[in-house]
């Protein structure tokens, strides 16, 4: 998720429908400049040259049950945005969404050119970045280790995952080591 500020201003971003290495790019309603999804950066048009890069912003992936628990004051934006008429727009998850056969198979669209194996297709991964550094965390393994303790770059790192729906957070842990907590056992907070 980025900001959509630059300079004070509010930029109003649209989709393309375009695709760059199998990755969604924007387009700015003011300059019509093509954004990389992917790095919040301009690529094609009257911005590409510029430098410019969107300030990303914390963003969990969870269920609406748990977020509300957490956060009772929430508002939402309503389905009825004026974009598009209703019942134009039809969610992922409805049988008629273009997407919906291509979340349910393994099989790819797309080319993927640089392929590792250390991965599945399609694999849902946190993608997190330090400075210069990143790294893709499978969301299949964060489950199974509900508390991390990482280093990127120089960053030492703590990923916490929610058991019920999977949410990831990451946050710096300077030179702390965390844990889980196990009833009625030692639990350890330990500095490093």
């Amino acid at each position: 998720m980025y900001s959509a500020k630059q300079n004070g201003n509010r930029v109003l971003f649209g989709t393309s429908g375009l695709l760059y290495l199998s990755n969604k790019l924007m387009f700015d309603r003011e300059t019509n400049s093509l954004w990389r999804q992917f790095t919040g950066e301009p690529v094609v048009g009257p911005l590409s040259e510029s430098g410019i890069v969107l300030e990303r912003l914390p963003v969990v992936l969870t269920t609406w049950e748990e977020w509300l628990a957490e956060h009772p004051d929430t508002t939402v934006l309503d389905d009825d945005t004026g974009i598009y008429r209703r019942g134009e727009y039809i969610r992922e998850q409805n049988p008629n969404s273009v997407y919906f056969e291509y979340r349910r198979t393994s099989d790819l669209w797309f080319p993927v050119w640089q392929r590792s194996g250390l991965l599945e297709d399609k694999g849902a991964v946190l993608g997190d970045r330090v400075g210069d550094a990143a790294r893709a965390y499978p969301l299949d393994a964060l489950r199974q280790e509900p508390v991390l303790n990482d280093r990127l770059g120089d960053t030492n790192l703590v990923l916490l995952t929610t058991p019920g729906s999977g949410a990831v957070r990451a946050y710096r842990r300077g030179d702390h080591l965390f844990d889980t907590i196990s009833p009625g056992g030692n639990n350890s907070l330990a500095s490093a």
